[in-house]
Formats: C-alpha cells, sequence, structure tokens
C-alpha cells in the first residue's frame, strides 16, 4: 500500500548511507551567512528566487546563496538529509514521503513560492481551440511516473473523463529531463515542457503550446522550501530573514512589469534572451504561477495529497501541521 513511500525513503537512506551523514551549518564568509540550496531544477518558473538572488535581498538580509541544481526532488531531499545543503527547494510531497516512514528529523516546509504545476502542453501543430479531450488515442510524454508533473497532467486528464491506463498512450518510459529531446526527435504526440524551452520551441516552429496543466489542474503547492527540522530551529532567525527575503522578491513581483522581471532574473539565464524571458513571465502571470506571500494554505496543501492519492502513490493525506511550519512566513508578513 506504500509502495512507492518505501521506494522513496529507501532510495534516500542508500544514499545517505554511502555518503555518510554531514553536519547541516552554515560557513560564514565576511559578515555573511552561506545557505547551501538544492533547487529540483533550473527554471523561469522559480523566478522569485532569481528575484531575491539578483535584486540583492538576500544580501539585504546577510545572506549568500549557495546554489545547487539537485536534478529530483528524490535527490534534493537525499541531500536534505544528509547535510549536504541546508534547504531543500521542489515538491513538497518530498516532506510527505519522508515524514511518512516515521523519521524522527524529517523535513519541515516553511515556504511556499509556486502555486500552480508550470508544464505546458505541447503539440506537434496549433490548435487554438484544443480540449482535453482531443488526448484520447494520441501518445503523451509526462514524464516519470510518480513526479508531480506527471501526477498532476493525469489529474487533469481524469478530471475531463480520460483514463492514463486505456484511453491514451501515457508514455512513462522518457525521463522527464529527456523529454522534450525525444518529443523533437519524433517520439510522441504531446510533450509537457517547462518554460522557457516551451516558448523557445514555439517561437523556432518546432512545435506549439496548446494548454497550461496548472491552469487545467488549480492550485497546487507545486515548489517550496524545506529543510531538517534540526536545522529550522538551530538556524531559526536565518531562515526568518531567508524567509524575508524572498517574501520581499514575491511582493516586488506584484508592481514589476513582465519586462523588468525579466531583466532582473536575466543574469540567472544567460542562455536566453530577454524577449523570450518577457514572453515566458507574461505567460506564468498570466495563468498566476506564483504565490504573492510564502504561506503555504491547507486547502492547497490537501488538493496536492489528493493528486497524490488518486495516482496510487500515496494510501492516506497526512496532517497539515506535521509537514508546513507557516510561522517564520507569519512572522515576516506581520513584520
Amino acid at each position: 500500500m506504500k509502495k512507492r513511500i518505501f521506494s522513496f525513503a529507501l532510495a534516500i537512506v542508500m544514499i545517505v548511507s554511502c555518503l555518510g551523514i554531514f553536519t547541516a551549518c552554515n560557513n560564514n564568509t565576511s559578515d555573511k551567512t552561506v545557505l547551501r540550496i538544492s533547487e529540483v531544477t533550473h527554471s523561469v518558473f522559480y523566478a522569485p528566487q532569481y528575484v531575491a538572488i539578483n535584486k540583492g535581498f538576500f544580501e539585504k538580509y546577510g545572506i549568500e546563496i549557495d546554489l545547487i541544481n539537485g536534478g529530483g526532488a528524490d535527490k534534493v531531499m537525499t541531500a536534505v538529509l544528509s547535510g549536504q545543503v541546508d534547504i531543500g527547494f521542489a515538491g513538497p510531497e518530498a516532506a510527505i514521503y519522508v515524514y511518512q516512514q516515521g523519521k524522527s528529523d524529517y523535513a519541515e516546509v516553511f515556504a511556499q513560492l509556486t502555486k500552480r504545476d508550470g508544464c505546458f502542453l505541447v503539440a506537434r501543430e496549433p490548435d487554438e481551440n484544443f480540449e482535453w479531450t482531443k488526448l484520447k488515442g494520441k501518445h503523451v510524454l509526462p514524464g516519470r511516473k510518480g513526479g508531480v508533473p506527471y501526477m498532476t497532467l493525469e489529474y487533469v486528464l481524469r478530471n475531463n473523463g480520460l483514463d492514463t491506463s486505456k484511453d491514451l498512450n501515457f508514455d512513462n518510459s522518457i525521463s522527464f529531463d529527456a523529454m522534450t529531446s525525444a518529443f523533437l526527435g519524433g517520439v510522441g504526440d504531446y510533450v509537457t515542457v517547462f518554460e522557457p524551452t516551451a516558448t523557445v520551441i514555439q517561437n523556432e516552429g518546432r512545435g506549439y503550446i496548446v494548454a497550461s496543466v496548472g491552469e487545467a489542474s488549480g492550485e497546487i503547492p507545486y515548489t517550496a522550501y524545506f529543510a531538517s527540522k534540526s536545522f529550522l530551529k538551530k538556524n531559526s532567525k536565518v531562515i526568518e530573514n531567508f524567509v524575508a527575503a524572498i517574501y520581499e522578491a514575491q511582493q516586488w513581483m506584484l508592481t514589476h512589469t513582465s519586462r523588468e522581471i525579466a531583466e532582473a532574473i536575466a543574469p540567472s539565464f544567460s542562455d536566453t534572451s530577454i524577449d523570450v524571458l518577457t514572453q515566458v513571465v507574461e505567460r506564468y502571470k498570466e495563468i498566476g504561477v506564483w504565490n504573492e506571500t510564502p504561506v503555504m494554505t491547507k486547502e492547497s496543501f490537501d488538493r496536492l495529497q489528493d493528486v497524490i492519492i488518486q495516482a496510487g502513490e500515496l494510501s492516506e493525506k497526512v496532517d497539515f501541521d506535521k509537514i508546513v511550519n507557516n510561522s517564520f512566513a507569519e512572522k515576516v508578513i506581520k513584520k
């Protein structure tokens, strides 16, 4: 019944055992606190984070960010639990799986950044009248089974009357990071893609964005920051300052244009033009992917768990208050 949870936790335990247990700590450079952060991937989808880095909001609070591309939520969680990094940035489902195994020093989510799935469905031909039922009988590349992009798309299709096991070829044989190249190489009729890749493909005429998975699925806490309970307890002031920087970035984005946001995050995406970044930011703003504050709501957390349970990856819901620690975000907002 808990096969997915067991597999996830077992992978983490094996990797941690091989690496050894490191002590999570902050290295001081001059008067700055260095925080090691593992992000699940590098995407414009996480624009508030890059705004906080490039606009100097972290620096304002005496924090220097050492950002690492984790390459998957399971790897991010492994890095957090082993002490290789201080903070993980990925889907909250990683924290749910670990908590379900009864680990005493499990990870708590303390700040939310995105509130919708950031994937777009890309087709081989333009379709201004696209409906999700058009995927019936088609070959779709959804990513890794058990991953949130996969589960969210499955959730959307189920809500539109489609059974992914019978009504279409829901092909999970290709890893998420290899799906785009496979699609461009001729595999599949549709593929789900993050930005800025989706816009680049469309601008080049090699595929066409026909739908937003996040717009169709509704609000879920798609990406958030988490750390071990012990780290949060030992470094409460640093975490509060970290959350304050994120909150300032979220508020800054509310009062600036897509072009201004694109210019702010440009140093983090040197291979992407300002024009493309502006297009991507505007597309994400239109569907409302970013949180306005770091607070996670119980309603959205429950919807995420509904998605996971319907996908057969979780047997029962976890108590919101066990996984989510909104105290830092609430304190920052009050100030």
